[in-house]
């Protein structure tokens, strides 16, 4: 109900209705076209109402500019809604005033510290847009920021990985309490446009590597342009991601990128694989950052690989300046045979891409238990330049520690050899023989 007097009438798709009762936390996770902008947009209008002198505050993680805000598509809704001044809202260039002295802004949180935080002391609403790219820091300073009695959290986001905080936080085994989340996607919208469906049949077409993540709000399985992009897709096509079991009798390899110890290492990774003839199986993967060796042993041990052969980086061989021991020696020690792949020189990273790319349809892998190694691969890319729209060869980032143990195990694969078939060629004397 406005000031005068007239009712507000929204109109709201089916699968935002949970969220419409209060609760401390909100979220809509999905994919494009699902309208989940424009039902917290609505939303926090009704809300600026009902209830007079509302503060609210629409984040994002950085936001450079008011362009880059909620704050256009809030002004769009007051014009299809027909509120205004009449109704106690005032547009200015960086706030919007709501009835009964309330506000709505719009900020960044990586601007914030703990100390400036304490301004959105008393706000009772936090809308925070394009969420999965919220940081564990800025949410651990905003969920106690935001504690006014009836105060609520509301989040909107394209998922990307499991391990992004919002996932974590919000679609976790444990979700905090008081939280209602629900999945939009396109088809959930009653008014999808038909400009977007288009877009989206385009997408199946042109995309289907990125298509369940764009249009159906699924995990990010491969980067655009990853080097696996299209690899990886043709492995779910053909089933060859999936349950994927070892064989007791043959061989198991732990392949490993070696890391280091400390927060600021590089993350050690170490994929678990069997050579079957011309299949290699990935039964496993494991990663950890800046935790000791031991730390890595007792989690093969564990998990059944205590007998594994460990292949080994040509810096396996290389002594821990701290410990001054190396990887090859303090694993031989623990009962592992090892084998330290020697330094392949320059062209080393395309050279395990290519042989990776080469073997990839007699690769399988055991989708439950190698899921974080699969998403590494989907996301591993080049660096570009982007002025000159040249290669500057594999991005080191989150990715790159998984994708060169993978690498390494596609190049130390040996395909079986066919055995020599033998001739026998008969003799002219004596009726002898003689093998040729």
């Amino acid at each position: 109900m406005s000031s005068s007097g007239r009712t507000l009438s929204i109109p709201t798709a089916e699968v935002f209705e949970p969220l419409l009762e209060p609760s401390r936390y909100k979220g809509a996770h999905g994919g494009r076209g699902s309208g989940k902008s424009h039902f917290f947009a609505g939303m926090l209008l009704e809300d600026s109402l009902a209830h007079k002198g509302l503060l609210s505050v629409c984040i994002r993680e950085v936001q450079k500019t008011l362009k880059e805000s909620a704050k256009r598509l809030i002004e769009a809704k007051l014009a299809d809604f027909s509120i205004g001044e009449a109704d106690g809202f005032k547009v200015f260039r960086e706030v919007i005033e709501t009835p009964g002295d309330g506000a709505i802004i719009f900020q960044g949180m990586q601007d914030h510290t703990a100390e400036s935080i304490k301004s959105l002391e008393g706000f009772k609403r936090a809308w925070i847009e394009e969420a999965q790219t919220i940081s564990s820091r800025s949410l651990s300073l905003l969920r106690p920021t935001i504690r006014a009695e009836g105060s609520e959290i509301w989040c909107g986001w394209n998922p990307r990985r499991r391990s992004d905080p919002i996932d974590m936080m919000l679609r976790g085994e444990v979700k905090p309490t008081g939280a209602v989340v629900v999945q939009a996607n396109w088809k959930h919208n009653p008014w999808f446009p038909s400009v977007l469906e288009q877009e989206r049949l385009d997408c199946l077409r042109d995309q289907p590597e990125m298509y369940d993540h764009i249009w159906e709000g699924d995990y990010a399985k491969v980067t655009e342009g990853a080097y696996y992009a299209q690899s990886l897709v043709k492995a779910k096509q053909e089933g060859r991601i999936g349950k994927v079991a070892a064989d007791p009798l043959m061989t198991v390899r732990a392949i490993w990128d070696i890391g280091g110890t400390g927060a600021k290492a590089d993350a050690c990774a170490i994929w678990i694989m069997q050579f079957i003839g011309r299949e290699i199986r990935v039964l496993n993967y494991y990663e950890a950052q800046g935790q000791p060796l031991a730390t890595h042993i007792n989690w093969l041990r564990a998990n059944g690989y205590g007998n594994a052969l460990c292949i080994l980086p040509h810096d396996g061989a290389s002594n821990d300046k701290v410990y001054d021991v190396s990887y090859e020696s303090a694993l031989k020690d623990a009962g592992f045979e090892v084998i330290v792949v020697p330094n392949q020189g320059k062209g080393a990273a395309m050279n395990r891409i290519e042989a990776a790319r080469r073997l990839f349809p007699s690769i399988w892998f055991n989708e439950e238990t190698t899921r974080g190694g699969v998403e590494a691969l989907g996301a591993y890319h080049a660096k570009k330049d982007e002025d000159r729209q040249i290669d500057l060869g594999p991005e080191h980032d989150w990715s790159s520690h998984a994708a060169d143990a993978f690498g390494l195990g596609c190049i130390v694969y040996e395909e079986p050899r066919q055995p020599k078939e033998r001739k026998l060629r008969i003799s002219g004397g004596a009726g002898g023989w003689m093998r040729a």
